[in-house]
């Protein structure tokens, strides 16, 4: 019996209906042989009977009986298949959780490597062979592991869903489209996958892209963030520095007044103490003479009492005392006059430290500022990396270009400005004259040039050494404590801003308010004329050394 289950094929063990190995086998009157379960099960839903294999009908339902022969032929096999898959199941995986099962594993299910569509049942890799090696199974539709096959299945009519119908976006089966779906816009499901992967990945394009725009969103408020805490951080460090300041200031102002309200009391008290001993001392010459004058009184001597009578009846030396006094001190408007000094003294303090907390503020929108040679008047020498400029008395033979100025020996940067904020630092030492400031783009550069704001220019200007101007309209004086060695510019473009500063001083020179700027800004310099060597200072772009 052994040697003959070896001639047989796998095949001839294996029920057609159920796909596994006969449990107890029955024969058909055509010769055919099914598992009795299973054509007893499809004959009671099909009618007529008919032979799931070759489609004889049977007028009558046939008696069935067990083939023994069959059975122990199929007995044996199952055994053998068994060992086989055994084995095999030792090198394939058990199925893990989210991974689809083999539905027709008993025991330890396996992961499933196929499904079928047509069977509707997923299989391991022993129970796939059945569909890679019987010519009836090879036919059938194979895809990926997937669970719930009967989601498949038409329930209408119990057939493979393989089309879609677009007029009502769902999947149909080949009889919805004769009949339910008959007039619809029908195609097959894979036409229809491929447009919508297509538009998934479309979709999945846009939503990747939507992630990536609030990532770079996220990064933004990130470093919004970040430049709030360095704000904060270095607003409080200033706002510490003033109001430390301000502490100082009033804890000195608090102990020089005590100091000069005790030193009063001190001068009151060392005054009285000398009047006191002066008076002490005259009280002990006049106790003295008192006893001489009793002990004389008391003599019997005549000649004695008469001699000294005179000495001891004048009045001894001593001070008029009746306009001598010690009147206390005034305190009454000491504290008065201290806080008006203190508040002086706050307002003063508290208008540098101000001015020194704004001059480190616009430094921070510190720019790199070099001279454009092609602006230059031509007696302008401007140096090689374009950091310095002076003043000759040689006029160089350069193309009148139209940038260039004819007349006026002046320059403007080749950085140009037409938003946000911006800050830079001339050196000006040495120099009797010079004019400094912003010019926008269209201005006049040939001829005599008028330097007002409606004209295009904003800027302060030294005069005769000493004589400080901002040419507004009219022009402003200006009343400077001391001579600027490095003026700072600083423009805010949205605000219409443009401000001066003495950087030594960390003191505003002036401001040009409530400017409208359309055009783009340049700096613009000035190191005025020679004057035979009295002003050949150069005027010097300089670094900006952030104030501590």
């Amino acid at each position: 019996m052994s040697a003959a289950s070896c001639l047989l094929t796998e095949d001839q063990f294996l029920c057609s209906i159920c796909l596994d190995v006969f449990t107890d086998p029955v024969s058909t009157p055509c010769g055919h042989n099914f598992c009795k379960t299973c054509i007893t099960q499809h004959w009671d839903i099909k009618v007529p009977f008919q032979c799931p294999n070759c489609k004889e009908l049977f007028y009558t339902r046939p008696e069935l009986r067990v083939n023994t022969f069959i059975s122990e032929m199929a007995a044996q096999f199952r055994q053998s298949a068994q060992q086989k898959a055994s084995s095999s199941s030792s090198e394939q995986q058990a199925a893990k959780p989210g991974e689809v099962p083999c539905d027709v594993c008993t025991g330890t299910k396996l992961k499933a490597l196929k499904s079928c569509l047509v069977c509707l049942e997923s299989y391991c890799e022993t129970h796939l062979e059945p569909h890679l090696t019987r010519s009836s199974l090879k036919k059938h539709q194979l895809i990926d592991p997937v669970e719930n096959l009967e989601g498949r299945m038409c329930t209408n009519h119990d057939k493979l869903l393989e089309l879609f119908c677009k007029t009502d976006q769902m999947c149909v089966c080949m009889l919805c489209t004769v009949l339910d779906h008959k007039t619809h816009d029908v195609v097959p499901l894979k036409k229809e996958y491929e447009g919508k992967k297509a538009e998934l990945g479309k979709t999945e394009a846009e939503i990747q892209q939507m992630i990536q725009k609030r990532r770079v969103k996220i990064q933004e408020m990130k470093h919004s963030v970040g430049l709030s805490k360095e704000n904060a951080d270095r607003e409080i460090a200033d706002g510490v520095q003033v109001f430390t300041a301000l502490k100082e200031s009033v804890e000195r102002s608090q102990a020089e007044l005590i100091d000069s309200i005790k030193e009063k009391q001190r001068k009151t008290e060392k005054q009285a103490e000398g009047f006191i001993k002066e008076l002490e001392q005259e009280i002990s010459e006049l106790k003295k003479r008192s006893t001489e004058v009793e002990q004389l009184s008391r003599s019997e001597d005549h000649l004695h009492l008469l001699q000294s009578f005179t000495f001891l009846n004048a009045a001894p030396p001593t001070k008029n005392w009746t306009e001598v006094e010690v009147c206390p001190p005034s305190y009454e408007w000491t504290v008065v006059r201290a806080v008006n000094q203190l508040e002086e003294t706050l307002i003063k303090q508290m208008k540098k430290l101000l001015a020194e907390a704004e001059l480190k503020k616009v430094q921070q929108s510190s720019v790199d500022v070099t001279l454009d040679p092609d602006t230059a008047y031509p007696k302008l020498i401007l140096s090689n990396d374009g950091k310095q400029i002076k003043h000759s008395d040689v006029k160089k033979n350069l193309p009148d270009n139209p940038e260039r100025f004819d007349t006026c020996p002046c320059v403007l940067a080749k950085q140009s400005f037409s938003s946000g904020r911006f800050y830079y630092e001339v050196q000006v030492k040495g120099k009797t004259t010079w004019d400094l400031g912003v010019a926008r783009e269209s201005i006049n550069r040939k001829g005599q040039i008028t330097a007002a704001p409606e004209d295009g220019y904003w800027m302060i200007v030294l005069r005769n050494e000493k004589e400080y101007k901002a040419f507004a309209n009219p022009s402003v004086r200006l009343s400077l404590e001391s001579q600027p060695v490095k003026v700072g510019v600083f423009v805010d473009y949205e605000e219409g801003l443009v401000s001066f500063y003495d950087v030594d001083a960390a003191a505003l020179i002036y401001s040009f308010t409530g400017c409208s700027f359309t055009e783009k800004l340049y700096p613009y310099f000035c190191p005025g004329p020679n004057y035979g060597g009295k002003n050949s200072a150069p005027l010097i772009i300089s670094p900006v050394n952030h104030t501590e």
